[in-house]
């Protein structure tokens, strides 16, 4: 059941050209790994939805890439600092598959350290840009590593039950080798539940909102 509490950032550490912010859990549950959690950001008007990157006891990890004024605002904050926190909210991953590989591309890595764990460590394909971003890989075990121009969808085994989350393109990639996969989409969110429409995307043809019809849906669907 979703929560909403003002927690205590308790440290921040750069990964690469990201930042890993790490909060007190409270009595905030950390969800199903996919979900996400609307986070305050300082100065802004709107949260940001963030996946869950790590769950370690007591804590409520969220990996955040500064590329705008609210992101920047969460990346700036440090060990005291209290934000509020809304989640968990969405659908996430189902666990029950057979032969699990995590597919990620860029920030999309964000919600897979969660899955891996839950999944006990299975293997992982991750695209970067660059090896400066590649270093978030590290958070992520069993990982096989994809920098530009390689890309991450030639890392892939169809046999396997394929869980992702990564830019538009690459999930469109994924989706069409393997229709069975799991995908996690992105977008903008204002609310987290539904009401605004401001999440609302076009696949394959039929218009979801990400924050209650996702943000993880069937690749076939």
């Amino acid at each position: 059941m979703p929560r909403r509490e003002r927690r205590t950032v308790t440290s921040t550490e750069a990964v690469g050209p990201y930042t890993l912010l790490r909060v007190d859990r409270g009595g905030l549950e950390p969800g199903d790994p996919g979900q996400f959690f609307m986070l305050e950001a300082p100065g802004r008007l709107l949260p940001r939805p963030m996946s869950l990157c790590l769950a370690p006891p007591g804590e409520l990890a969220f990996l955040i890439d500064p590329i705008g004024p609210g992101t920047e605002s969460l990346c700036s904050l440090g060990a005291g600092d209290a934000i509020h926190v809304f989640g968990p909210l969405g659908n996430g991953f189902r666990l029950d598959v057979d032969r699990p590989i995590l597919v990620g591309g860029g920030i999309g890595i964000a919600p897979l350290p969660y899955l891996s764990d839950r999944l006990g460590h299975p293997s992982a394909v991750l695209g970067f840009r660059s090896a400066w971003h590649a270093e978030a890989a590290a958070l992520v075990p069993n990982a096989e590593v994809a920098i530009d121009p390689t890309m991450v969808i030639e890392l892939i085994e169809p046999c396997f039950d394929v869980l992702a989350c990564g830019p538009e393109p690459m999930l469109d990639a994924v989706r069409a080798l393997c229709p069975g996969a799991q995908l996690a989409w992105e977008a903008p969110m204002a609310c987290g539940y539904g009401a605004c429409y401001g999440c609302a995307v076009e696949i394959a043809g039929e218009w979801k909102r990400l924050c209650v019809d996702g943000p993880v849906l069937q690749a076939a669907a």
